[in-house]
């Protein structure tokens, strides 16, 4: 704007001289007086000066542009390289049994949160997982129908909720709850499924019959806090889902296995879902889909065990990693 402002009173100034010019000119005899060639050097001067200052601001203005671009470019170069080392420096934590048994506490005693409020919210990342994993239009089957197969510990919980949310959504889930704690929470569990109209099955079905019935066995048999040997009836349910075909999605942890160190013989689960954050068997997980469930880590208590979790994308409440 201030560059055509100063070349609009350039050309104004121009058509004056020459104006002027031509009248001195018509005025003056044929040979110029001294006093004329004198008035003529100063106009002279004078339009020099203005096209100096013209151009010179002109070009004082094109470089300090280009500067500020290039400053800038810079900067975005520069803060780009530093979130990508950032992202790259930090990876997410995968947690030891002890480790995750303490961040589960703290979250109860430090952080306020009860245990049906927990189990609510990763029940919910579960079936969510599991809808991004097997959209209803890609079953194979006529009906949507699934196998829950639920212990007697929270990992049993988680399978309850999800079981609920995974009706909601349009599946059809059986659950197969072989030892039922004498516990308010998962009574109210219990009779919260069975108010939706979900069946529960009293004995494990051979391994043809699920891969007949159903489109996926969904696992939330053990979680994190199992330790020892496989007791009965969840033995005898474990070699039966070995022998399955059909995918089996397991929550947190594959059943039987070990919660740091995995299980070379146990179950092969074509997804997992873990909660809160991965645990070190995770990283001996070779399925098809792994996913973070449970958007309810408060910053302190991710900072204090540096857990590095990645950013949900938008109102997500699980992510495939």
């Amino acid at each position: 704007m201030t560059r055509r402002v100063y070349l609009f009173v350039f050309e104004l100034f121009w058509v004056f001289r020459c104006v002027l010019c031509k009248l001195m000119f018509r005025s003056q005899p044929a040979e110029p007086s001294l006093s004329f060639w004198i008035f003529w050097m100063r106009n002279l001067r004078a339009l020099l000066g203005i096209g100096f200052l013209v151009s010179s601001r002109a070009a004082a203005t094109v470089p300090q542009t280009c500067s500020l671009s290039s400053s800038a470019n810079r900067h975005n170069e520069a803060c780009s390289g530093s979130r990508s080392a950032s992202t790259m420096a930090q990876t997410i934590k995968y947690l030891g049994q002890e480790e995750a048994q303490k961040v589960d506490e703290e979250l109860f005693s430090e952080y306020g949160f009860s245990v049906d409020q927990l189990m609510e919210l990763a029940g919910l990342s579960c079936a969510t997982a599991i809808t991004r994993a097997y959209p209803l239009a890609s079953l194979r089957k006529a009906r949507p129908a699934l196998l829950v197969v639920c212990g007697p510990g929270n990992n049993g919980g988680d399978g309850l909720v999800c079981a609920r949310h995974l009706r909601l959504f349009g599946y059809e889930p059986t659950i197969l709850y072989p030892k039922r704690p004498n516990k308010p929470l998962f009574q109210g569990l219990t009779t919260q499924c069975e108010k939706m109209e979900i069946p529960f099955l009293t004995e494990m079905p051979e391994a043809e019959v699920i891969d007949e019935a159903y489109n996926l066995v969904i696992d939330a048999i053990f979680g994190f806090s199992f330790k020892g040997s496989v007791r009965e009836p969840f033995g005898s349910i474990l070699d039966q889902l070995k022998k399955t075909t059909i995918p089996i999605a397991s929550i947190d942890i594959p059943s039987g296995w070990d919660v740091e160190t995995g299980s070379a013989d146990g179950l092969r689960p074509d997804t997992l879902v873990s909660l809160t954050a991965p645990k070190k068997s995770a990283s001996l997980f070779r399925g098809r889909y792994h996913f973070l469930g449970g958007r309810f880590v408060p910053p302190g208590l991710e900072r204090k065990y540096q857990l590095n979790l990645p950013h949900y994308p938008g109102t997500d409440c699980v992510l495939q990693l």
